[in-house]
């Protein structure tokens, strides 16, 4: 029986340590945030947009903006869109589906006001908060219904953060080409990184910093954390370059599983086989508990 006594001693301390201690300390560290579950309450509803309407205002976008699904392509290529703007304008075929609609409309009016970011120098795109619903109304309508948790990363992060796992970075994904055979140098590769490193460039100084790779932020950061602060980077890191994205609850959860899938694509398997570690671990107990029972028979 001493040592199911020392057990339990060492058991009630590492669960008061676990659930009581660390948690304490994070606390007093770490502000705790508390969301709005994306619901953007500054903000005041927007009216009943005309699509029809919308999509004679949307015109004016396309200046900046690409919308594949309309076949619009973008005026400028990523590169030269930084060099003018300081970062690529975002296709805005998903627009309808990933960003708030509140949050969309008063964007259109306020840009800089909405997005809580002083580096964010997009100009008014709506004369009224009517305009803007019907833009919004319009987006909505070529939406489509679909949307892969990439394509989301893509819309909403892709512009500003690289995310070296899937071999992707500001100015899209790392091309796969083979070296020349006469002289063992890759020109399309050199040709990318040289764009890439023009991009970036620009977007440091746009941004104040580059933003950071995001290969791993599912592991660095806890779920609220990471939901928190894209819904108000300024809640969790004041003074963050970071803007409010605008994302709706569906942006979010397709935003988390690809960042899931490329950061922690071993997370599913290791949650399956967590129960039978921890079944093998009591099951283990028993049985040396018993034998050393037994061997130690008649020995006291």
């Amino acid at each position: 029986m001493k040592e199911l006594k020392i057990l339990g001693i060492v058991t009630v301390f590492t669960l008061i340590l676990y659930w009581g201690v660390e948690p304490f300390a994070h606390s007093q560290m770490h502000k705790h945030v508390e969301g709005e579950g994306f619901a953007y309450s500054d903000l005041k509803p927007a009216p009943k947009g005309d699509a029809a309407r919308g999509e004679a205002l949307a015109a004016a976008c396309v200046g900046c903006h690409s919308i594949k699904v309309k076949n619009m392509p973008a005026p400028m290529d990523p590169v030269m869109s930084a060099q003018t703007y300081g970062v690529n304008p975002p296709d805005l075929s998903l627009a309808g589906k990933l960003l708030d609609e509140k949050f969309f409309a008063h964007f259109l009016l306020n840009p800089a006001e909405v997005t809580k970011s002083k580096h964010f120098a997009m100009p008014p795109s709506a004369g009224s908060l009517q305009d803007a619903a019907d833009i919004v109304a319009y987006f909505k309508s070529i939406a489509p219904k679909e949307v892969t948790p990439k394509e989301s990363y893509e819309f909403a992060c892709g512009r500003c953060h690289a995310n070296r796992y899937a071999k992707w970075t500001q100015i899209g994904e790392v091309p796969k080409t083979k070296s020349n055979i006469k002289t063992g140098v890759d020109l399309d590769a050199l040709e990318f990184k040289k764009n890439l490193g023009i991009y970036q460039n620009k977007l440091a100084d746009y941004m104040g910093k580059l933003p950071p790779d995001l290969s791993i932020i599912i592991r660095a950061r806890s779920e609220h954390f990471l939901e928190t602060f894209v819904e108000d980077p300024q809640s969790q890191l004041p003074g963050t370059a970071m803007p409010r994205v605008g994302l709706n609850k569906e942006g979010i959860e397709e935003i988390m599983a690809y960042l899931e899938e490329t950061g922690d694509p071993s997370k599913h398997a290791r949650e399956a086989v967590g129960p039978w570690v921890i079944l093998f671990f009591v099951g283990f107990t028993i049985l040396a508990f018993l034998w050393k029972k037994s061997t130690w028979k008649g020995h006291h």
